[in-house]
């Protein structure tokens, strides 16, 4: 289950950054149409969207990165009964 979840995990976060720089190098007129922030007219970048985008990313990075560490001798006993 644990392995699930850090390989998701970095799917996610790969995306997430992926998306940021997609907000960082197309104006919003470019944007795919479901993309929050997108419209037709609009010639500009959403960099608050790219930044919020990045962080979310690294957040889920950190979370897998404690996901995929060592467990303790007492968390080991505990999952093993």
């Amino acid at each position: 289950m644990q392995k699930i979840v850090v390989v998701l995990g970095s799917i996610v976060g790969f995306l997430l950054i992926v998306i940021a720089v997609l907000y960082v190098l197309e104006p919003a007129r470019s944007l795919p149409q479901f993309f929050p922030g997108y419209s037709s007219t609009l010639a500009r970048h959403h960099y608050t969207h790219a930044v919020a985008a990045l962080l979310l990313g690294l957040g889920v990075f950190a979370f897998v990165w404690f996901q995929s560490g060592k467990k303790s001798s007492k968390q080991e006993k505990s999952t093993h009964e």
